[in-house]
């Protein structure tokens, strides 16, 4: 046991020995007040240590966080099951051992039965309150883990998407200098209109690199001027035919996606007026495909393939949906998911897993509510029971409210940990499984 909690013990016990020893003791004598302290601190620590074990026990084995359900009825029982074999131990060392004033025979029977009881109930009810402020300790650090595994995903998923963003930039630069380069030989006059174009189209690149999606339609014109530019190099040479359907244009792909997939048809493929490059762009249902006749060229230099990575990889950070890529003998297909609506690039969070917390959530209110009947039983029951012995010792009325209630949170624990909600879902499921077969 901590430091803590033996100090917190004794405090405890040193508080229980004034209360008694000044309200409850007419004799105030040192030998009194010696066997005050004594009655109070062996109540204090074994009751205290004793539930304090099994509460550590029970956390060990069963978290509140991974086994809720199964901890809490442990949690009913085991308090029960200890409070009664601690209460009946303590009261025995008081009675019979102690105090010397009853018998073992005495102290078993009816005579001490409400005593014994009256007692129970209070050790209950301190209990009650112990678990029930565990429980939501434990909750508000479960909470608080999530929170922080939460914002770790969330800068990850943002430091990855920052990252693949930033390659596009020299990536783009590179492959359309080289572009430029061979212009510069082959028509300077072509060069420079090229250079133009250029840095249009670099303008756009600058523009959308920091979004996460953009529309077809955007990302298809974007193409378009960069087709002119390839058309300026390639003349006949190259072919693009785009084939989208205007309900799809208002969808959305990443940036610079086709751009990229445009670029490694060109590097990948040899084009000459007699074998011309045909490059579709169609869609597909929500799919958007870019489809080239395959004319594979040498290739010295093994290629990076940095561009259609980079397309997998922020796709796989915005869906679920995959880049899925066809090559046949005679032609090397690309599909890339269009997207009805604008995820964030940690997905959000989708109507299942928030139906599942606003479930979890629902759970969790039961169980305060379960452990508040239990505490609120466990205070009003023991004060009927002493104001029924103080009033009227004759007549004991009080078991009627006790049964009556307890039989209430009986059904109460049966229902929240027993054939609850869990149970009907379950019922629920084997019925519609065994509808589809």
């Amino acid at each position: 046991m901590k430091r803590k909690n033996i100090i917190i013990l004794l405090w405890v016990s040193l508080g229980t020995t004034l209360f008694f020893f000044l309200f409850f003791n007419q004799e105030k004598t040192f030998r009194n007040f010696m066997i005050t302290m004594l009655l109070s601190v062996m109540y204090t620590f074994v009751l205290g240590v004793g539930n304090g074990v099994i509460n550590e026990s029970l956390n060990k084995r069963f978290p509140w966080s991974e086994a809720t359900k199964t901890r809490a009825v442990l949690s009913i029982v085991s308090i029960i099951i200890g409070n009664f074999i601690l209460v009946y131990l303590c009261n025995y060392m008081n009675y019979v051992v102690i105090q010397k004033v009853a018998t073992t025979e005495e102290f078993f029977s009816p005579k001490y039965g409400v005593t014994n009881w009256f007692m129970i109930n209070i050790a209950l009810l301190i209990t009650a309150f112990l678990h029930a402020k565990g429980f939501m300790e434990e909750l508000k650090k479960t909470s608080k883990k999530e929170v922080v595994e939460q914002k770790l995903i969330a800068k990850s998923a943002n430091a990855q998407f920052e990252s693949l963003k930033n390659q596009l930039d020299p990536h783009f630069l590179f492959n359309s200098l080289n572009v430029l380069s061979s212009l510069i030989d082959e028509n300077p006059g072509q060069a420079q209109k090229f250079t133009a174009s250029m840095s249009k189209i670099y303008r756009y690149v600058l523009e959308q690199k920091d979004k996460e999606l953009v529309t077809v339609e955007d990302e298809i014109e974007f193409a378009k001027t960069y087709c002119d530019l390839l058309k300026t190099r390639f003349e006949d040479s190259v072919d693009f035919v785009f084939e989208v359907s205007k309900e799809d244009l208002r969808k959305y792909v990443v940036p610079l996606s086709l751009q990229l997939l445009l670029e490694n048809c060109i590097k990948h493929n040899f084009a000459t007026s007699s074998k011309p490059l045909i490059i579709r762009i169609f869609s597909d249902g929500d799919i958007l495909c870019i489809e080239n006749n395959l004319q594979v060229r040498e290739q010295i230099k093994e290629s990076s393939g940095i561009g259609l990575a980079n397309i997998v990889q922020r796709y796989s950070l915005l869906t679920k949906r995959n880049v899925f890529i066809e090559k046949a003998e005679d032609y090397f297909k690309v599909k890339l998911p269009m997207l009805a609506n604008k995820p964030n690039i940690v997905n959000a969070k989708p109507d299942d897993e928030y139906k599942t917390y606003k479930k979890a959530q629902k759970r969790v209110k039961e169980i305060k509510d379960f452990y508040t009947n239990l505490i609120s039983y466990c205070i009003v029951i023991p004060f009927l029971i002493f104001i029924n012995l103080y009033t009227n010792s004759k007549s004991h009325w009080f078991w009627f409210p006790m049964l009556g209630w307890g039989v209430g949170v009986a059904s109460h624990a049966f229902q929240v940990f027993g054939i609850g909600e869990s149970w009907q879902d379950k019922k629920i499921r084997e019925i519609m499984n065994k509808d589809k077969k």
